[in-house]
């Protein structure tokens, strides 16, 4: 299989739904590891209305799929669920970075076992 490679600029802004069309919102800016150079997280502005009282979420790069042909990312989850996963005020990110990030694995990998 050959890698496809994209850009972050044309990554960030990029339309997120899932299985059943629903608008879940678009992606907001990615989370590098710069131990490993690796993409760990995508942050997904979800909610609100014209960028006023949405909500982010950190969600693990592997969550996601790629619809090519719509140009957009697919998430595995219900706007329900989504609402219920650990998300955080734009203008406040995570003070201890490293104990969201656990919670957030946790909830995703809790997710994909729900899915199955």
């Amino acid at each position: 299989m050959n890698n496809i490679l994209l850009s972050a600029t044309s990554i960030n802004g990029t339309d997120v739904k899932n299985h059943a069309g629903e608008d879940l919102g678009h992606i907001k800016d990615l989370m590098v590891d710069t131990t490993t150079g690796k993409v760990e997280y995508a942050v997904l502005s979800f909610g609100g209305f014209l960028g006023m009282g949405d909500k982010y979420f950190a969600v693990p790069w592997t969550s996601f799929s790629i619809d090519r042909k719509e140009e957009k990312f697919v998430l595995d989850i219900s706007k329900e669920r989504l609402e219920d996963a650990p998300g955080f005020d734009k203008e406040k990110w995570p003070d201890h970075p490293s104990a969201y990030f656990s919670t957030v694995s946790e909830f995703y990998s809790n997710q994909r076992q729900t899915v199955l």
